[in-house]
């Protein structure tokens, strides 16, 4: 008798839907940096990080008390899940400082150093190997987003970035790859909305107290842009999760860079700031990039 069952389309495989989720995570999460450079740094960084938290916290208490899941995962993960929540609420405290002091397309390549140090984390924390592939789509990705960024020894521009901002945000890169090295760990055993669950959970507690100090009360229109970072940065993190449960880190990471070219567009369509050639160049690379990381296949163990 014939066998007529026939091999699943390119995109239904594990490799494109966690690139998808990928793809849309850092689409979200271009977004929710519109949504701070809006607030125009009137709004502190610690109280913005506290509205993304509480809006997170009830969206996925929601989705949890819908799926009929227990919020606090297994025993054995907890002192992960703290961990992930702590690496994570870090590197959003830094990364809002980084986009209130800097142009957006220069803090977002800072954040975007955090590739090469979630693919080394993943190489010695999770045995991940680095596949050749792999490597020249982070080096890629990397001089694409030199170009995008246009720094002044690329330009000739006499105007360096301010030193304290550029060292948190690259601070703030190094805590994102710990955070999705720990999401990578965790999702073999804990569910998705638990995980981001303890994002919130440790974030709360982080900035309530500074808040209470030298917080402001929002105004008009302050109050849309910061739900806006809420709901963007709750749908980034439930595709992130769901790419990075499905891909390795340090390939998933590599996606991540076309950010990059969505903060690009971002900054030309809504802040109206110019694109030049260096930018299209740069941009151009960070897409290559992509599609070399989709082009390897993925032959981690499930």
């Amino acid at each position: 008798m014939p066998d007529h069952q026939t091999a699943s389309p390119w995109w239904a495989s594990e490799q494109a839907k966690g690139s998808r989720s990928l793809i849309l995570s850092s689409l979200a999460f271009s977004l929710m940096t519109v949504c701070v450079k809006q607030l125009n740094g009137r709004i502190p960084v610690t109280e913005i990080v506290l509205v993304r938290a509480i809006v997170s916290l009830a969206l996925t208490g929601m989705g949890l008390r819908l799926a009929g899941v227990k919020p606090w995962g297994t025993a054995k993960a907890r002192g992960l899940l703290f961990a992930r929540g702590i690496a994570g609420s870090i590197a959003l405290l830094c990364f809002f400082q980084a986009i209130e002091k800097l142009p957006l397309a220069a803090a977002t390549v800072l954040q975007y150093t955090y590739p090469t140090f979630t693919a080394l984390a993943a190489l010695f924390l999770l045995g991940e190997s680095l596949r050749k592939r792999i490597v020249l789509a982070v080096l890629m990705g990397w001089v694409g987003i030199t170009f995008v960024v246009q720094p002044d020894w690329l330009t000739g521009d006499v105007q360096a970035l301010p030193l304290i901002p550029a060292l948190i945000g690259i601070l703030g890169a190094l805590f994102t790859a710990l955070a999705y090295v720990s999401v990578r760990r965790l999702s073999a055993t804990e569910h998705p909305l638990v995980i981001i669950l303890y994002f919130p959970l440790i974030s709360v507690p982080i900035t309530l107290p500074w808040v209470i100090g030298t917080g402001v009360w929002p105004m008009g229109m302050e109050w849309i842009w910061l739900l806006g970072i809420g709901v963007f940065t709750q749908l980034g993190q439930i595709w992130v999760t769901d790419g990075l449960r499905r891909l390795p880190a340090a390939r998933a990471t590599s996606i991540n860079y076309i950010q990059v070219v969505f903060a690009a567009s971002w900054g030309w369509l809504w802040f109206s700031e110019s694109i030049s050639l260096w930018q299209i160049g740069g941009g151009g690379l960070v897409l290559i990039a992509t599609m070399i990381s989709l082009s390897a296949k993925n032959n981690q163990p499930t």
